[in-house]
């Protein structure tokens, strides 16, 4: 690959760079997954863990990330390309950008369907079909839907449709534009419901559920999911943070926007838990897990409550706009790459690329109703064997190799200058990039496969 000039194109300002690297952290994980998984652990003492996770793990790579498409000052394949030719690594570090690139398309293939869930549901809350709803009616709507394949067809184009519409105006024009109006639209969204959240009588027992500090349901399994839960909530290891880096000008800096993009993500994550479990308590439900507590648990609340219409509405649409966020930073690094590698035009590349993850998200449509007995990797379906590929292996080894690369190949002043670390902390981030973070990444990546 020869060196490249980075596109002319680069984030009007800091805070939207910021806006859009927390709309790529911020995403159905953060509205079930981190509420639930703190609950079950421990509360207040999960939380505390999950923290010096984010401090051990997330942080730091984030940072390195960051840097690294800044440093590369192109798309994830040829910024390490070019770095390689700066320092002198070996060609092989180039993969590592393959890595980020493909497994984010792969995440996009499932997760569209998923996405896609969401925003029938949002369409299904607005016509007033959960109104009056009760259990066994929420359970078999939800099983007559994800037993349609041309149903979850349906919504699943219509989310590529949307991302790619998005992606082919351009960073300025379709990403900023989108995350100037999602993002704002997502923090009003949960600040209205959290202020009914707090209207309700529920409210103490959802803060004591995701706060109460209980130590006797902290164990070394719960260590192992605060730090996987860590590494994978900031979008850290399929690219994106190093293309959205690559857009970044060199006066802003990238330990303040890193340190905000943190913050935000696990904010948010508290407060949607809060909101969740105030709802569901308040109606006196079960807190399940997983998408069963979107799409099973809550519009079962919402048909029972006052004002359930409005509030699931705004719900749905506040994951609606935490999924499009995410699935169009996903689809970004591979645009990025077929622009200035292969000299498409953005919407060519679109098109092609979103074309080609459409198709392997047929799988994952499949999955839930005509492939739902069709096994294709130790016994799992077509959908969960995407969702294991890339959250277990690509995701943890492009995380790995990134801390590698920039605590080992590059030297102390190189990371200094690249990342504007402060001189203070530098011999403190030398030690958890080298050291710290590889290993506890590498831990989370044997657990997770083995």
């Amino acid at each position: 690959m020869s060196q490249l000039k980075l596109s002319p194109t680069l984030w009007t300002s800091q805070t939207v760079f910021i806006m859009a690297a927390i709309g790529s952290a911020v995403g159905l994980g953060n509205l079930w997954k981190f509420p639930y998984i703190t609950g079950e652990n421990g509360g207040g003492a999960f939380v505390l863990v999950y923290l010096l996770c984010i401090l051990l793990i997330g942080l730091p790579i984030l940072i390195a990330e960051i840097s690294l498409g800044r440093a590369g000052q192109a798309n994830p394949p040829q910024a390490m390309a070019n770095l390689v030719k700066k320092t002198g690594a070996n060609k092989l570090w180039v993969w590592l950008g393959f890595n980020g690139l493909l497994g984010g398309l792969l995440i996009l293939s499932f997760y569209s369907v998923i996405a896609g869930w969401a925003l029938a549901y949002f369409f299904e809350s607005l016509s007033g079909s959960f109104i009056s709803m009760d259990a066994d009616a929420a359970q078999a709507h939800f099983d007559g839907f994800v037993g349609n394949a041309w149903q979850l067809l349906f919504w699943h184009t219509l989310v590529m449709l949307t991302t790619v519409w998005i992606v082919i105006q351009g960073v300025r024009s379709g990403i900023e534009r989108a995350i100037n109006i999602m993002m704002p639209g997502l923090l009003v969204i949960l600040l209205i419901l959290l202020g009914y959240a707090m209207s309700t009588g529920a409210f103490a027992a959802s803060f004591d559920f995701l706060f109460r500090a209980d130590f006797d349901k902290l164990s070394a399994n719960s260590v192992l999911i605060a730090l996987g839960h860590a590494f994978f909530t900031l979008s850290l290891g399929f690219g994106t943070m190093m293309v959205y880096g690559s857009y970044l000008p060199n006066d802003y800096s990238i330990i303040k926007a890193s340190i905000w993009i943190a913050v935000a993500d696990t904010v948010i994550a508290l407060l949607a838990g809060l909101v969740i479990f105030s709802i569901v308590f308040g109606n006196e439900l079960e807190a399940g897990s997983g998408p069963g507590l979107l799409f099973q648990t809550l519009p079962i609340a919402f048909g029972q409550m006052t004002g359930g219409w409005f509030f699931g509405t705004l719900f749905f649409g506040m994951v609606v706009f935490a999924a499009i966020s995410s699935s169009i930073s996903m689809i970004e690094p591979a645009i990025s790459w077929l622009e200035q590698n292969w000299h498409y035009s953005r919407r060519k590349s679109a098109w092609i690329l979103g074309s080609i993850t459409w198709v392997i998200g047929l799988g994952s449509v499949l999955s839930f109703n005509l492939w739902q007995d069709k096994t294709f990797f130790a016994d799992k379906t077509f959908f969960d064997t995407m969702d294991f590929l890339t959250s277990n292996m690509m995701l943890p080894l492009g995380g790995l190799f990134t801390a590698i690369f920039v605590g080992w190949v590059w030297s102390q002043q190189q990371r200094n200058e690249e990342t504007g670390m402060p001189a203070k902390w530098s011999p403190v981030y030398q030690v958890i990039i080298k050291w710290v973070a590889p290993i506890l990444v590498f831990i989370v990546f044997v657990n997770s496969v083995f």
